[in-house]
């Protein structure tokens, strides 16, 4: 099954995702891409990732260009405050999902005030993900 997930960057929340995505269950081809992909993965949510045993440093960050040939079972964006735009994908997509989350990057304050956003949106991408999982691709892959 092959899952692509888009958000603007592709350099924190898309990338947790496709982290936990890929932990659930090794038959998924999953892919993360961006809009206006930054080139390279948020420290911060690489730290917080490798924090629960997932090590999502390898990754890369792509543009969505790179799948647009390709045919996904699911896309999903991840984008989430009222000033983001979703992106859209136009290849083929048999399921469009939307799962939204905060930015942790844009987060401001104290070290530790950055370090809990960036903690509670990935504990938040895992609950969302993992239900996903449970409740629909899980039941696809027999």
């Amino acid at each position: 099954m092959n899952i692509l997930i888009l958000c603007t960057g592709n350099s924190c929340r898309s990338q947790m995702a496709h982290g936990f995505l890929q932990s659930f269950d090794k038959r998924l081809n999953v892919c993360s891409a961006g809009t206006e992909a930054s080139g390279k993965l948020n420290s911060k949510a690489v730290e917080v990732m490798k924090e629960i045993g997932l090590d999502i440093s390898h990754h890369t960050s792509d543009s969505v260009d790179k799948y647009l040939g390709q045919e996904w079972d699911y896309v999903i964006t991840v984008c989430g405050g009222a000033n983001e735009a979703c992106p859209a994908f136009m290849g083929k997509v048999k399921h469009r999902l939307h799962i939204g989350f905060d930015d942790p990057s844009h987060a401001t304050g104290s070290e530790e005030f950055v370090n809990s956003e960036f903690v509670r949106v990935r504990d938040e991408i895992k609950e969302g993900f993992y239900k996903l999982y449970v409740e629909e691709i899980k039941m696809q892959l027999g």
